[in-house]
């Protein structure tokens, strides 16, 4: 009653009275809703103390804010200490970038896994939200494989230190499995995939009698006197590679994943430079010295261990191309993110990747 009266008394009230009240209540312990949400869908000036100092305010209360008031508002709920999962995801439903960017920011906000992947779509667009979002607790290494491609070199440099895992203490684990599996013949599809994503050689040996290369070391020797569609695809081949997955390293304006394959292949150090140079990029700056470019992708092989290039490279490999179907070829070429939830984890991924291929 009381509080129907006073919703009544606001609605004939001018800002300063309306800020009285909000600064009043923000005070209490008890408020009621009504009174609340009126307040917080009321200019920031008069809802910011409610949003800033009030911490008995529901989730409910904080979710209609969010979806009925302003970007300022969204951005003052975002600071709040220990948001959840529930605000978070309205939050991050919002699409700006400015809200998303505070919430990422707040260390005590707890982002849920349907959150985290709407901000991995949104750094595809707003490339400033992956260094903060690299540094969240919640963030998977799936999710950092996928943000790689479009990330700066800085980033890039941050996923592979945090996120390229060591793939040991699984392979220990499974040691007797690959012999079992081997031995019937790898019939089954889903324990297949997932010991050639753990075992521990990355070249495609049986590839070698089909090529017409020797090894991989001379298809890639080969390709420093022009990286032709051919030879590409039989450096994928014999790098047990998808040509998909191969065609994404090649053609990244980075050079990063360079670095990648020919560590995860055991290749030396000079491979780089002959896919560099095959893929005509610039090697030397005016002075003579190493491009800056070229010699940031040199640092990345020489950083990265064998086996943590191996997982990069196989998460790459499998999200972008195992996980490709028609239908999903389709929804990446139209832009159908609205069905995305309809796809699993590697679909996800390469619907977010291969974007830009298709013209989106």
């Amino acid at each position: 009653m009381t509080a129907d009266l006073l919703v009544e008394m606001l609605r004939e009230a001018g800002v300063e009275e309306r800020g009285r009240v909000a600064r009043r209540l923000s005070t209490l312990g008890d408020v009621p809703s009504i009174l609340v949400r009126l307040l917080l869908r009321d200019a920031v000036e008069v809802s910011r103390p409610l949003l800033v100092d009030c911490a008995t305010l529901g989730d409910a209360d904080l979710v209609d804010c969010v979806r009925a008031a302003t970007l300022e508002h969204r951005r003052l709920v975002a600071l709040r200490r220990g948001v959840s999962e529930m605000v978070a995801d309205a939050l991050v439903e919002s699409g700006q970038a400015l809200v998303i960017e505070a919430l990422l920011r707040n260390e005590t906000a707890k982002l849920s896994h349907m959150a985290l992947e709407l901000i991995v779509a949104a750094t595809r667009d707003n490339a400033h939200l992956i260094a903060p979002l690299l540094r969240r607790a919640e963030l998977r290494p799936s999710h950092a494989y996928v943000m790689f491609w479009w990330a700066d070199a800085q980033c890039r440099k941050t996923i592979l230190q945090r996120f390229a895992v060591d793939r040991q203490v699984l392979q220990e684990a499974v040691s007797d499995i690959f012999s079992m599996a081997a031995e019937e013949g790898w019939q089954d599809p889903l324990s297949r995939k997932a010991l050639q994503f753990i075992e521990r050689r990355q070249r495609n040996r049986a590839a070698i009698a089909k090529s017409a290369f020797a090894s991989l070391d001379e298809a890639v020797a080969a390709a420093a006197n022009g990286l032709t569609r051919e030879t590409a695809e039989e450096i994928a081949y014999l790098s047990g590679l998808k040509p998909m997955t191969a065609a994404k390293i090649f053609t990244d304006p980075g050079g990063e994943p360079l670095a990648i394959l020919c560590k995860a292949t055991g290749l030396p150090r000079v491979a780089i430079k002959a896919l560099w140079r095959g893929l005509r990029r610039r090697e030397a700056d005016p002075s003579g010295g190493i491009t800056p470019q070229l010699e940031r992708v040199m640092e990345i092989f020489d950083t990265v261990a064998v086996d943590r290039a191996q997982t990069v490279l196989r998460y790459w490999n499998w999200s972008l191309s195992s996980a490709m179907t028609p239908a999903l070829m389709k929804a990446i070429r139209e832009g159908d993110e609205a069905a995305i939830d309809e796809y699993s984890a590697p679909q996800k991924a390469a619907m977010l990747a291969l974007s830009r291929e298709f013209g989106r």
